[in-house]
């Protein structure tokens, strides 16, 4: 867990989090959707039908977790920092992490919080809301999903058709999260959340653009003042004191200078190693549009 802390008041602005393994002593459960064709040759037809099979094929992934902002500290493109600092940190410490790295997405809900595909299915098998359930997975029980889920596959034109239309449907809140993981590089899986069918994205760790475009160095020495918009991510390459600033990066033939505020706040003296990256990814940097997107 990382927390974004106010140096000037001590304040704990936000928190964000990295789940290292998924799935390792308790089973992460997903529907994987799958595709299914029959054909008949008398009479001539076809049946396309689409599938939803229990799976924990994420198991051992990383998962990108938590993101929390206080309302009073969303400005200044702190909210990148905070979701951004959990890149540099598997830049940093790349053998500590799975090569496979996931984002699950709150599915869509009505607007009295309820879901639609937890109706069609999973108050079939566990007769309970949606909001128990959750809580109860939240908490890290997820064996009494094992325990009472369907075994086979389901059909989803069994479904309600409002069921069917929100596999893979992200929450109506969830469009940033999900625009800022795929300027990232993350893509949807193929996969959904077994409680409200939320899109589970993924991508391999050396793919997400602010691990790619890392660059390791020393520290030349400091200067005075910020100046103009911060424009770099910059860290420290500790684990048990990792830090991660929004400031500013210059390239030196001594080494990388930066404004002695954020050196201080690294805990970084001339000579020291560190890791920066842009943080912001160029508008006109083509993206992997061959990858299939969330949305519908």
């Amino acid at each position: 867990m990382l927390i974004l802390e106010d140096l000037s008041t001590g304040i704990v602005a936000g928190t964000s989090a990295l789940i290292v393994g998924v799935g390792i002593d308790k089973p992460f459960y997903s529907y994987r959707v799958l595709h299914q064709a029959q054909m008949s040759h008398e009479p001539k037809m076809r049946v396309d039908t689409q599938l939803l099979q229990l799976s924990n094929d994420f198991m051992g992934a990383t998962e990108v977790a938590t993101l929390f902002l206080d309302p009073d500290y969303r400005r200044d493109k702190l909210g990148k920092l905070l979701s951004k600092a959990r890149y540099m940190l598997m830049a940093a410490h790349p053998d500590r992490f799975s090569d496979i790295v996931i984002a699950e997405i709150r599915g869509w809900v009505d607007e009295n919080e309820q879901s639609p595909f937890w109706e069609a299915i999973g108050r079939k098998f566990f007769g309970m809301d949606f909001s128990v359930a959750d809580e109860i997975n939240g908490r890290g029980n997820s064996q009494f999903i094992a325990d009472l889920m369907p075994k086979f596959p389901i059909y989803t034109t069994l479904l309600p058709k409002e069921a069917q239309d929100v596999i893979g449907k992200p929450h109506d809140g969830a469009r940033p999260a999900i625009h800022m993981l795929e300027r990232e590089g993350f893509r949807f899986s193929g996969a959904v959340d077994i409680f409200d069918a939320g899109p589970e994205m993924e991508v391999h760790r050396r793919g997400i653009w602010t691990v790619r475009n890392n660059v390791t160095g020393t520290l030349g020495g400091t200067v005075d003042g910020q100046g103009q918009g911060p424009s770099h991510l910059a860290a420290n390459t500790s684990l048990s004191n990792f830090g991660v600033v929004l400031t500013n990066v210059v390239e030196g033939a001594s080494g990388i200078w930066l404004p002695g505020e954020a050196a201080n706040a690294l805990g970084l003296k001339t000579g020291d190693g560190l890791r920066y990256c842009p943080l912001e990814r160029p508008k006109d940097e083509p993206t992997d549009d061959a990858a299939p997107k969330v949305g519908r």
